[in-house]
């Protein structure tokens, strides 16, 4: 055991120092000349993991930090997909650990042939090592590369893992990736039940953004993953001290369907009956549900393996292609084009689209370990060959929900004509050209993006008090006059017409959609600074909706930031405070020994420019919220929900989410 520690603790000297080979001569401070034998690093075991730990999870950070849970659970769901499992539970515990339970055959315990140490030792701290590469044990899987229970174990500092098999409980222990017990029985079990629990703590000196699993994070893939598995039963739990909450259950008989119905979110519909495709060829399994309503915004969400993948690939290459030509195939057929060199294009016929494109593959080809896109060319062809003949079928046997599909493409497709001109128009301007946006945008003088930031304002006299406030050297600001357009109820034409969408565009310089190019962004800071009132967090809302449907990078980049103004100034004799909640203000007053004065800025233009400059300007004093994007389909969801057609869903959010405070009169 001291062996092991002493391992450990020269591991963490290692990478509390970044003593990582890099090939330069450390005493002669240059690239050395020579290149030995000696340069050559050889790692061991796991020891490449915890070196270099971004190579396995794609980032240390919140979404590294999850793909630890995603990584067992994963494991747990090829036992369903082997027929040996329906039923995962997931629990968040104290000691920021989670527990993964499966009802699946159970890890193998018994020796393994080449090593002579129980099998489950080779699972836990071997990479490459697995049931995934033999055929027989499973069919498909989403750990084909073998190195999820073992990459966990690395980057934990302690795990535990139980196995139910053979009549026997079985229990073994791990220490920062190390064997810390012997594999032994501590229970008969005449059940006759099986399957594995895993309990694990991630390691802090890996994870030093934070070790404390998001409950709804969690919570939302579980559900992903019970659609995605029709008829398996996935339980979350948060039992961790003063965030306790019942056990929630997730199992679908419906799979696919009910998950488009469930990301539709009560939008009127326009085709009755949701389209399902499944087939097999090539041992290659595919399954899509898609849905049209009368939204804008597509949704199209494509996995493999039960995996999500945000960068698409294959398969979603060829569900577009497929999908845009037997809409045009059809709609020639039946005459419903007016012109006869009318056709559609893809964002035609994905005008409010939902669809969800499943595809289990027993060897898929990922690019990149954390599988964020599909390369394999067999499913390119599967999905086109299963899909044509089955939409085809679809389209024939329901040739009204066709025609309405079809309708609403065609008018995207008049609206795409027509917002060409204009987005050509837009693109063509200048902030500071004769269109008389320079009366609205007041530029900084640095024209370096990653020190320029721009404010987008409320109102003339917040614009006012903003200018005279800022450090123009560096400090640019955008005044909006009025609330800006939905653009969750707006095709691209109307987009392109409303002024202050616009100036936005012009301003910000990196044009929009597929056009949009992050590297002639003209600010790298994008602040949201709204009055702190129900009309402030509304003109947010429209904002953030705009940057996520048509400038996404500005969010999943980092770009973008919500300004946190002060709700309270308070003045205790000559001595002032500024109180940016109520508990803030309540703290503050309690502390103070004489009555202050108090002001309640009810909106951002009561404040001076000195007040202004003071709280939320000066990068010294103020507070920037940063926006980021953690979960793509909950986001997609949210929008929708807040902003779209349909009243009851956004009633259902509010009524989860709303706070209440009291407030206190002074």
């Amino acid at each position: 055991m001291d062996e092991k520690k002493t391992l450990v603790e020269k591991m963490y000297e290692e990478i509390d120092k970044e003593e990582i080979h890099t090939g330069k001569d450390e005493d002669m401070g240059h690239v050395k000349a020579e290149y030995k034998a000696e340069d050559i690093q050889i790692l061991h075991g796991l020891d490449p993991v915890k070196l270099r730990p971004g190579m396995y999870i794609g980032t240390t950070g919140p979404q590294g930090l999850h793909h630890l849970v995603w990584e067992i659970v994963d494991n747990a769901v090829d036992e369903a997909l082997a027929g040996r499992c329906n039923k995962i539970t997931v629990e968040l515990l104290d000691d920021d650990a989670v527990s993964v339970s499966d009802n699946g055959s159970g890890i193998p315990v018994d020796i393994h042939p080449e090593t002579g140490r129980p099998a489950i030792e080779s699972v836990f701290t071997t990479l490459h090592a697995g049931g995934k590469f033999k055929d027989g044990a499973y069919k498909v899987s989403g750990g084909l590369h073998g190195v999820g229970a073992s990459v966990v174990n690395a980057l934990s500092k302690w795990l535990h893992v139980y196995v139910r098999r053979d009549g026997n409980v079985y229990y073994q222990e791990y220490d920062h990736g190390y064997i810390f017990t012997d594999l032994k029985v501590i229970a008969k079990d005449e059940t006759g039940e099986t399957g594995s629990t895993i309990v694990f703590s991630p390691d802090p000196k890996i994870f030093q953004e934070g070790t404390t699993f998001n409950y709804e994070t969690v919570r939302s893939r579980l559900q992903q993953l019970a659609f995605l598995n029709k008829g398996v039963t996935f339980s979350v739990q948060d039992k961790r001290t003063g965030e306790e909450k019942e056990a929630i259950e997730y199992c679908y008989e419906g799979g696919l369907r009910e998950y488009v119905d469930f990301l539709n979110n009560g939008q009127p519909k326009l085709n009755q009956k949701t389209m399902y495709i499944e087939g097999e060829q090539a041992h290659i399994q595919i399954e899509i549900a898609m849905l049209y309503n009368t939204t804008f915004n597509p949704m199209l969400y494509c996995y493999t393996n039960n995996i999500f993948n945000p960068e698409g690939g294959t398969h979603e290459e060829a569900f577009k292609s497929t999908l845009t030509r037997l809409m045009n195939k059809y709609g020639n057929e039946h005459n419903l084009f007016k012109k006869k060199d009318e056709s559609l294009t893809g964002d035609d016929v994905r005008e409010g689209l939902i669809a969800v494109v499943s595809v289990k593959h027993p060897d898929p080809q990922f690019e990149g370990q954390t599988k964020t896109k599909l390369g394999s060319e067999d499913a390119r062809r599967v999905v086109s060959n299963i899909m044509s003949q089955q939409l085809q079928r679809f389209l024939d046997e329901n040739p009204q929900d066709a025609k309405t599909i079809i309708d609403k493409a065609i008018t995207a497709a008049h609206a795409r004509a027509a917002a060409k001109k204009a987005r050509e128009e837009v693109q063509r301007k200048n902030p500071l050209d004769s269109l008389g946006l320079a009366s609205k945008l007041v530029d900084c003088r640095s024209k370096d993006p990653s020190k320029s930031e721009v404010f987008i304002v409320e109102g003339d006299s917040a614009g006012g008090s903003a200018k005279q406030g800022r450090d123009a050297e560096y400090q640019a600001i955008l005044p909006l006059r009025g609330k800006v357009l939905n653009v969750e109820k707006a095709r691209m034409d109307k987009i392109l017409a409303n002024n202050e969408l616009v100036t936005m565009i012009q301003a910000f310089g990196a044009g929009m959609d597929d056009n949009f190019d992050v590297s002639k962004l003209r600010y790298h800071k994008i602040v949201i600074m709204t009055d702190a009132d129900v009309d402030g967090a509304h003109i947010r809302t429209l904002l953030l909706t705009f940057f996520y449907r048509h400038m996404k990078p500005l969010i999943t980049e980092g770009y973008v930031y919500i300004a946190q103004p002060p709700l309270y100034r308070i003045q205790s004799n000559k001595t002032i405070h500024y109180a940016y909640s109520d508990e803030e203000r309540n703290e503050i007053i309690k502390n103070l020994s004489t009555k202050p004065q108090m002001q309640r800025y009810k909106g951002l233009g009561e404040m001076d420019d000195t007040q202004l400059w003071e709280t939320t300007l000066n990068p010294e004093n103020r507070v920037l919220l940063r926006v980021n994007l953690d979960d793509a389909i909950e986001a997609d969801q949210t929008f929708s929900c807040l902003m779209g057609e349909d009243v009851e869903p956004r009633r259902d959010f509010i009524n989860r989410n709303a706070g209440y405070v009291k407030d206190l009169d002074y």
